[in-house]
Parts: structure tokens; sequence; C-alpha cells
């Protein structure tokens, strides 16, 4: 048995979610410790912004880590992720999970996502773009027509969805001329993350890079670049940088997962989207999407299901 941890990426939070965390015994103190990283009232932005305001990247990023950390700290305690553990994140998730995995302090995963979604705030502001879902459709056909209207096949999620990123321009194309057979989906996002267009990203994280301090995971740890694990600090570091301008390859992250024996698949807050892709992708392998604390008796049961036999795969971290 094997139990993996994943962390979903921007767009999965919606309006009050982190509210009935907040109940919980020393979540408030910890979302406010957050906070005061990122100079952003997460309490605030958790409990009772707006669906407009929360959708802002520099106020979206730093609040889906925030979340991640407050829930796996309710299911885990201070005793943190069990050993054998797989962790994967999507997009900003893999920042939550590297944190989770050891690789980052929560003191340097909120530096790193504050920098982060202020840096893609900025690169999105130069000019219109966006990002458009395609659902369905045979794949060299989806891939050829996003490259036909000059855009980037930026997530590639697995399951029959590649997400599609450029200009405004170029995505009205591709609605106006779908692939045979699949849908295309606009998202709720302000810019073509993932792209080229966030280059300016890039330079911002490198230069706040000689402030951090990674170190070794202590637990396998994904990257959104090809599904492999990384081995040391500095990789997740530049793993997690270049990650900014490059493809999200999920559907690698899930053959990894495929691959390492993974029987059970957890997702932390706010969860749903992959587990609702793990579906579709990873059949047979059990999925739990923790939503609220509601969830968190069944949660550890299933923990303890995945992760009892679980052994390390990162041979030699401790």
């Amino acid at each position: 048995m094997v139990l993996a941890i994943v962390c979903p990426g921007q767009g999965s939070q919606t309006p009050g979610f982190l509210a009935p965390w907040l109940e919980l015994d020393g979540a408030e103190p910890l979302l406010r410790a957050l906070s005061d990283a990122t100079g952003i009232d997460l309490v605030a932005h958790g409990t009772v912004s707006d669906a407009e305001t929360i959708k802002d990247t520099a106020v979206a990023q730093p609040l889906i880590v925030a979340a991640g950390l407050v829930g796996a700290r309710a299911l885990f305690g201070e005793s943190g992720v069990p050993d054998g553990t797989v962790l994967a994140g999507h997009s900003v998730g893999e920042i939550t999970a590297a944190v989770l995995a050891g690789a980052l302090t929560e003191a340097d995963g909120m530096a790193f996502v504050k920098e982060r979604s202020t840096a893609m705030a900025r690169a999105a502001a130069a000019e219109p773009t966006g990002m458009a879902a395609v659902v369905g459709g045979v794949e060299d056909e989806v891939l050829a027509a996003i490259d036909g209207a000059g855009l980037t096949a930026a997530n590639l999620n697995g399951g029959g969805q590649i997400v599609a990123a450029g200009t405004q321009r170029q995505l009205e194309a591709l609605v106006g001329a779908p692939p045979a057979r699949a849908r295309v989906i606009p998202l709720k996002v302000a810019g073509a993350f993932h792209t080229a267009h966030m280059q300016p990203a890039v330079a911002a994280l490198e230069g706040l890079a000689p402030a951090l301090h990674p170190t070794t995971p202590t637990r396998t740890l994904l990257s959104n670049r090809d599904g492999a694990p990384v081995s040391s600090g500095d990789e997740t570091l530049a793993a997690l940088i270049g990650q900014v301008s490059r493809p999200v390859r999920w559907d690698a992250c899930m053959r990894a997962l495929a691959e390492a024996g993974v029987t059970g698949l957890l997702e932390l807050p706010p969860a749903g989207t992959l587990t609702g892709l793990a579906k579709r992708g990873l059949r047979g392998v059990a999925g739990f999407a923790l939503s609220t604390p509601d969830d968190l008796p069944a949660a550890r049961e299933f923990v303890a299901a995945h992760a009892a036999t679980a052994t390390p795969t990162n041979e030699g971290q401790a």
C-alpha cells in the first residue's frame, strides 16, 4: 500500500472555503502566521472575501498554499506526512507539496509564493492573455489545434484534458474552431500561466532564490516538469522556478504515481480537482478529497489504510 498526497492549483478556491477550518484548534494562529509571512490577510480572504477578490493571482496563490498547509496540519498534526508518502502538487500546489516533503520551510514556501504570485500578476498585466481547457478529442489533434492557433499547451492534465494558454485573440480563434469532438472552455484566470508570457516572473524568482534555504526532500516529491522525483533542495527550487514558464505535466505525474504503486490518493484543500482527474487518469486508485473538517475522521482512516505498509522511495533521505 502506498499513499499519495496531492495539492491543487489556482482556480480551486471558492469564497469562504476556509471558514470551517478556522474553527479547529490551532488553525487560525497558523493561518495568521502564514498571513504575516506574505503581508496578505489570508484569514479574511479565506472566509469573507468575494469570488472576484480571491480570483486575483496575487491573492489566490498564497491562499491556496496556505489552505493546503492548514489542512495538512489538521490531518497529520506536528508529526507531518507519513514516511513512504509520495507528494505532488499541480502548478502553485507544487509549493505546498515541497513544504510538506521537507524541501522548503513554511516561511520559505510562503516567501516564494508571495513573490511568484505578484510577479505572475505583473506579467499577466502586460497584455490580455488567458487560458482555456480543451476537453475530449484525440490528443494529437488537440495539440495540433492548440499549436495551430499560436497557443501553448500549458497544462497536460491527463484524463482527456489539456489547457491552452496565450493571447485572448488566439484563445478566441481556438474557441471558434475547436478540435474535433472536443469542447473549449475558457478559464477564469487572468494570464497565460506556464508559457513564455511568464518569463518576467521567472527572473523575479531567480532574484529571490539566494535568500531561500532549500533542503533535500524527506519524502518523495514529484516534479511538474516530467513527473520524476527531485533529489535535492536545489533541484526542487530550480524546478519550482522553471515551472512558472514551462508546461505542467500532470499527466506525467499521474503516470509516476501509478508506477510507484500508489493505492490511495488524498487531495488537500481546496480539494476536488485532482481527485476528479485521478478518476479518469488513475483508474483503480482510491481517491479522497479532503474538503472540510467533517472529512477528517474518514481521511485519517484513509491515510492509515494506504500508508500502513508504505516504504520510503527516496533512499537515504531521513
